[in-house]
């Protein structure tokens, strides 16, 4: 086999390569369980914002009659998904998890010497999806209580708006997303991941602005983090656009159609799940006494390093996020994600003996 040289390989990757940082997941039990000696049942996994109840009953009995020898079939998807937020089948966008979906968008829409607008800290791939795009991030530190304090640069192309915020939880009110669209030629993409555990969504503002997008998901809410399946509301001009560039099928299978469409036909399911993480995490706010949250998480400023801390938790088996990969959030930031009653107790438990 011919061996080429350093520089020849380097050649021929894209320049983009060198300004990227790759997406940090959060950790999971096997690694844990390797590097600690502990068994992977006795570890609480409060680090990827998964629902701990999982998804509807219906979605598990779909799996077992999926006919994985044809290709997806989305029209059961696309119609609950229709009648879960109100809008024509025209109008909905699929995708491989939310990712996929803003994937397809960014190469629609960037291109080089374009630019994209970043309010941070914020969803790491935002930043990746520009920069392969050949475009550049222009990132907009946020405020003391993590709101917007600037406006959307004119040379922005396009607006990454994640609310609630992942790790901050907080959202972006109705006024001032319409002040936003209003004062911008920018394609605003409303990041719409954990609404479901938040008081409203500002999904109804795609009908009105031609240059919103308002991306969801069924990882989070509907307990489908596995299947990878994510969905977006764009105006017609758009969505035309996005069914010419999307791949084959929108990058789905047929196992996360099926799921996916069991999930959104048992819809009390999902809400009972919704009311049992909020209560908790209202629970949990009051216990620590920190600051609220919209989303399915909390985000704690620590004493320790968040480094220093987040080890003391793994030592004794609970995963919970260290906030250094999200850019802007700093040395002493973590991410906890609310989980059962148990669970939570765990976590407690443990904050009190460590930070107190």
């Amino acid at each position: 086999m011919a061996s080429h040289s350093d520089s020849w390989r380097e050649a021929r990757l894209r320049p983009e390569l060198k300004f990227l940082q790759p997406y940090v997941a959060g950790k999971g039990f096997g690694e844990i369980s390797r590097k600690y000696g502990l068994l992977p049942a006795d570890i609480v996994k409060l680090g990827s914002n998964e629902n701990p109840y999982g998804p509807s009953p219906r979605a598990k009995e779909a799996l077992a009659s999926v006919a994985m020898e044809r290709y997806p079939e989305p029209e059961e998807l696309l119609a609950g998904l229709a009648s879960y937020t109100g809008f024509p089948e025209d109008m909905i966008l699929l995708g491989a998890g939310m990712d996929g979906v803003m994937d397809t968008l960014t190469r629609i829409f960037l291109d080089s010497g374009d630019a994209s607008f970043i309010p941070t800290p914020t969803f790491s791939y935002y930043e990746i999806l520009t920069i392969m795009a050949s475009a550049r991030p222009i990132f907009s530190p946020r405020g003391e209580r993590h709101e917007l304090t600037e406006v959307v640069p004119a040379r922005a192309k396009m607006a990454f708006i994640c609310s609630p915020n992942n790790p901050t939880g907080n959202v972006i009110g109705e006024q001032e997303l319409r002040a936003m669209l209003e004062s911008t030629d920018a394609l605003v993409f409303l990041d719409e991941a954990y609404v479901e555990f938040a008081e409203r969504s500002l999904i109804h503002l795609v009908r009105e602005y031609d240059n919103l997008i308002v991306g969801r998901t069924l990882s989070k809410a509907f307990g489908l983090a596995g299947m990878r399946l994510g969905y977006a509301l764009a105006p017609n001009w758009i969505a035309e656009q996005y069914r010419r560039a999307a791949p084959p099928f929108y990058g789905i299978s047929s196992a996360s159609a099926a799921a996916g469409a069991a999930a959104l036909s048992d819809l009390p399911f999902m809400r009972r799940s919704v009311e049992r993480i909020v209560s908790e995490r209202e629970r949990l706010v009051r216990e620590i006494e920190c600051g609220c949250s919209q989303a399915n998480f909390l985000y704690l400023r620590t004493e320790l390093s968040s480094h220093q801390l987040v080890e003391k938790f793994l030592s004794r088996g609970i995963i919970i996020r260290d906030c250094r990969s999200f850019r802007g959030a700093g040395e002493h930031q973590v991410r906890v994600t609310v989980g059962t009653p148990e669970e939570n107790r765990r976590f407690l438990s443990a904050y009190r003996e460590i930070c107190r």
